[in-house]
Order: C-alpha cells, then structure tokens, then sequence
C-alpha cells in the first residue's frame, strides 16, 4: 500500500511566525515541512535561504525538503546541508553537470532529486535514476505560490511513475503546485505520493481540517 505524504510549503506561511507556523502544521499532520528557495535569477521572486532553513530546524523533527529554485545550484547545496536539509532538489536547467550536482547533495549527507517543470521533459532522469530518491514534478510554472493546478501534469506524473516502478528503487514522487482537498485525489491516482500545499493549507484557519481532509481524499485512491 502506498504512504502518502503531506508536505506543505512555507512559501505561504506568515513569515513574522515562522518557527510557531511549522510547529502548528506538524502538529496538524504534516509529513514534511517543503521549503521553496528562489533566486530572483533563476526564477522572478526572492524568497529564502539556508539561515532560515537553520532557524525552523530545531522546531520539526520532520524532514525539510528544499526545492531550489536557483542558477546555479552548487555553490548553495552545502549551505542547506549544513542548515538542516534533508532532501535537495533542483531543476536540470540549473545546472551544468547533473549527475555531479546529484552526487553532491549525496555527498553532502541529504537525499537528491530533480524538478520538472510543466514544459521540462523527463528525458534528464534516463541516465542518473541510481542518483535520484525524489522526483518532483511541477503543475505550476515555477515562481509564485498560489497558482492554479495545470491537469497536463498528470500525464507526466504517471509517466515518472512508471520510470520509477521500471527502475526498482524506492523514488519519492513529489507533486507541487496549486494541489488542494479536490484534485490531491487525481494526483495520486496518476502516481504521485507526495504532495506540496501552500496556501490550501496556510491559506486556511484550521491546518488540521485541510491535512485531514486531503488524506480523506487521498484514502479513495
């Protein structure tokens, strides 16, 4: 039976609250505390780096993953190891040499993944599968949290799946962008086992009604 997981995004948290805003959602059934790092250059937003990933790690004892968003991604992975990281993630384009990138998330004592955006081809994945233990498929055009869920991404997320399931090793797939209570069910029928929510969790005043009712949906699967 698949585990399902619950990762939301702090990108819509209140920053002013930040260390009491991961607690709550923990505390709500949070399986993974998603952190979204851009650069402003690889993306068009700012947003965060490793000195707060530092700052919530010591208030989860639940995994950070941290999906960068930058160009390039290598000088920034040690920082976000050093800081609490558990899983790093970053997008292809991003980087020079892929498979060196992966080893050196891996190398850097955090499990790797690659990020596919809704026009990225999965192709990048053929030759690096033994480097991977995440892969995060995107429904929104990365840069901005709150977006509306694209339904060609399911296609894609059954499409990862079945790479996954040809190469025998136990991959997390990652599903971001715009899930909520009433599509979570299709993502995870297409594959997916991990989902990120931003702000159909922070966005509501009662995180545990929204956690609960997602794995409502996710119990249909």
């Amino acid at each position: 039976m698949t585990t399902f997981r619950i990762a939301p995004s702090i990108l819509s948290a209140d920053f002013a609250r930040l260390g009491e805003e991961v607690r709550n959602v923990v505390a709500a059934g949070a399986d993974i505390i998603h952190f979204d790092v851009m650069d402003n250059h690889y993306v068009p937003n700012l947003t965060v780096g490793p000195l707060v990933c530092q700052a919530i790690r010591p208030h989860v004892q639940v995994p950070i993953d941290v999906h960068l968003m930058v160009k390039p991604v290598d000088r920034i992975i040690p920082d976000f190891a050093k800081a609490g990281a558990n899983i790093i993630t970053f997008h292809p384009e991003a980087s020079d040499h892929i498979d060196r990138t992966l080893q050196l998330i891996r190398d850097n004592g955090c499990k790797a993944g690659l990020v596919f955006n809704p026009a990225t081809p999965l192709h990048h994945l053929e030759h690096v599968m033994d480097k991977i233990d995440m892969i995060l498929i995107m429904s929104v055009n990365p840069g901005f949290g709150g977006q509306s869920f694209i339904p060609q991404a399911l296609k894609k997320i059954a499409l990862a799946r079945q790479m996954i399931n040809e190469s025998g090793r136990d991959i997390l797939l990652e599903v971001d962008g715009g899930i909520k209570v009433d599509n979570i069910a299709a993502a995870a029928a297409a594959g997916a086992d991990t989902f990120v929510a931003g702000s159909a969790i922070f966005g509501q005043p009662d995180y545990k009604a929204v956690i609960d009712a997602m794995r409502v949906q996710l119990a249909t699967v």
